[in-house]
């Protein structure tokens, strides 16, 4: 490990274990309390959203799969696996209390990126995310930049070489090392092809295509695990022992294992569903929706799809395949648990699986990059050029290592998770709000419709105009308007 990479990673271990996690944890059990406990009694209700069909724009269904698309990831794989390495079977507990907590914070971002939403160029469209509600609810242009230039450099940028990486060297592995040199770029080459045919065919297309591939790579994903699980049915008992006894044995106290297990749980747990940290809130304002927090259930639910259930069957894999593979590391722990159980075939799935994975979490982060660089300008010039250097990037991570990438990745994050839970806490009232707005109307029978009147003294919302009026420009757009030109 090079000097610099080694100080990267002193960084964010100090940054995230004494400053983001306590922060992550307080912010996401004030925001149960405050809305007791809505992300887990209003379950039923995420459920029935998912179903809704507008008559224009991305469906509720359609944003999910999109911030599935980046929320779901290699991290499922090999961050899973990584946090059981290294911080034991306990680590799987405290991956779901952390998605518990994390659903609240979701919650909340979701619904101010609804409400705070603008109409995008093209008709049925929307933009919207942390860095709209920073200019539009509390007035801080600068705010909101700060917030776009971190979402562009780590998604769009950085995570886009990560994940083209993942899959260089995943095939790679299933094709038993390939000796050329030209077969890296040729792949990067290959996968920003692919990349560009998604991305120059507009949000729309994009839905679509999400809407397809993350049902299936996730269904094949959870019919193999569901498979292996079930080969190793008698390890289920001991696993499940592992997983509650790591996270509050006596051993374990005693060892000072429970505070690693906690540390690496919630720390790969944030990393997966990305609770709080603001990026899934820019795919939440996308949809076409009747009320943000119908937004802000549906992303909700995305959290526990990620680390409940997609997450969860990685560590049943893992631990049930046979438990001494923890004590490897990284994503060769999953292959090998493909591989020990389903037989040599099985490395070639999880090659296939990584590879629908990544190119999904490319499609997704591809997005959040393009809505920021509009919230920042509208010149044409400049998204193209955005385009181009997320081509290059797909291209250059294939090509290489990219531990330090990586690594600067995690405090880039950091910076996003510690400006935005710092935005939507004193923002908070306002979700909780149009909350009890929208549980009046379902006590009384109806299916809730949002408009801006029906919570007094709101600034800076451009979008939910009663029925029968025309959009209004605000300040902020007049603002932002003469900023752009």
């Amino acid at each position: 490990m090079s000097t610099l990479d080694a100080l990267i990673v002193d960084v964010n271990d100090v940054f995230w274990t004494y400053l983001l996690i306590p922060l992550v944890a307080v912010a996401g059990l004030y925001f149960t309390l405050r809305s007791r406990g809505a992300q887990i009694r209003l379950l039923p209700d995420m459920l029935r959203v998912l179903k809704d069909r507008p008559a224009g724009g991305v469906s509720p269904f359609g944003a999910f799969t999109i911030s599935a698309a980046a929320r779901i990831g290699t991290g499922n794989i090999a961050g899973v696996a990584t946090a059981i390495t290294l911080g034991g079977p306990g680590a799987v507990f405290w991956m779901w209390v952390m998605a518990l907590v994390g659903g609240a914070s979701a919650f909340v971002e979701s619904v101010l990126a609804q409400l705070y939403k603008v109409r995008g160029k093209q008709p049925g469209t929307y933009r919207g995310g942390p860095a709209y509600y920073m200019q539009r609810a509390l007035g801080k242009r600068w705010l909101g930049v700060l917030f776009a230039v971190l979402i562009t450099l780590t998604f769009g940028f950085v995570l886009t070489a990560v994940q083209s990486n993942t899959i260089a060297v995943a095939v790679e592995g299933s094709m038993g090392g390939v000796d050329s040199g030209w077969f890296p770029p040729l792949l990067g080459i290959a996968l920003a092809g692919l990349l560009a045919l998604a991305v120059f065919f507009g949000v729309k297309r994009l839905a679509k295509v999400t809407t397809t591939l993350i049902p299936a790579m996730a269904g094949l994903y959870l019919l193999l695990g569901t498979v292996i699980v079930v080969l190793n049915a008698s390890q289920v008992p001991t696993m499940l022992g592992d997983i509650v006894g790591g996270a509050f044995g006596l051993r374990e106290v005693a060892g000072g294992a429970v505070g690693t297990a906690i540390l690496q749980g919630v720390r790969r747990g944030m990393f997966s569903n990305e609770a709080g940290m603001g990026s899934a809130p820019n795919a939440a304002a996308s949809a076409e929706t009747s009320h943000p927090v119908k937004q802000g259930l549906v992303q909700t639910f995305g959290v526990y799809f990620d680390t409940l259930v997609v997450c969860t069957m990685t560590a049943f894999v893992v631990l049930s395949a046979n438990p001494s593979l923890g004590e490897r590391g990284g994503a060769d722990v999953t292959q090998s648990a493909f591989s020990a159980t389903l037989g040599g075939w099985g490395a070639h799935a999880l090659t296939l699986i990584v590879f629908m994975l990544a190119f999904s979490s490319m499609i997704g982060n591809y997005y959040y990059g393009e809505s920021n660089i509009e919230f920042m300008t509208g010149n044409r010039s400049v998204m193209t050029g955005y385009r181009v250097v997320v081509l290059g990037c797909t291209v250059l991570g294939a090509m290489g290592s990219v531990s330090v990438v990586w690594n600067l990745a995690d405090i880039t994050m950091g910076a996003m998770v510690l400006v935005n839970l710092l935005t939507i806490l004193p923002l908070s009232v306002v979700a909780f709000r149009l909350l009890s707005d929208y549980q009046a109307q379902r006590r009384a029978g109806l299916d809730p419709v949002f408009t801006r009147d029906r919570v007094p003294g709101l600034r800076g919302v451009a979008c939910w105009e009663p029925s029968g009026t025309s959009p209004q420009a605000t300040p902020q757009d007049t603002a932002h308007a003469t900023a752009r030109s």
